[in-house]
């Protein structure tokens, strides 16, 4: 599998919602309906920058052999990242009312990149 794409695709996806979360914070608090108090706009900064972490750590390790024994813990790092968030979002997707459109291409996103990053995490690079 080519892990530079999957690396540098996530890296962009985690970049763009870590950049929007720390300059949109009040705008997205808005469109979600949640109360813009500072302890969202703290929690959506601090969302922020766990994504442009976890975005500049896949960026900077795109280059590299990732899976098997390779870089094992980005793979498992990413891994439960995507998975983790991905259980979470198919758990709210039947009960959710509003931006049903959102959660489910969050959804979507989030399950393709934990299974390539399964895949990458079961198979070795040669």
């Amino acid at each position: 599998m080519n892990t530079k794409l999957l690396m540098t695709t996530s890296a962009i996806f985690l970049a763009i919602s870590g950049i929007l979360l720390s300059f949109l914070p009040n705008e997205i608090a808005n469109y979600l309906n949640i109360e813009a108090n500072i302890i969202t706009i703290l929690f959506l900064n601090i969302l922020s920058a766990l994504y442009l972490g976890f975005g500049i750590l896949n960026w900077m390790a795109k280059g590299t052999l990732i899976g098997g024994i390779y870089n094992r813990p980005i793979a498992i790092g990413n891994l439960m990242h995507f998975g983790v968030g991905a259980i979470a979002l198919i758990k709210v997707i039947s009960s959710i009312q509003t931006h049903t459109g959102v959660v489910i291409v969050l959804t979507a996103i989030y399950l393709i990149f934990a299974i390539l990053f399964a895949y990458v995490f079961r198979t070795s690079p040669a």
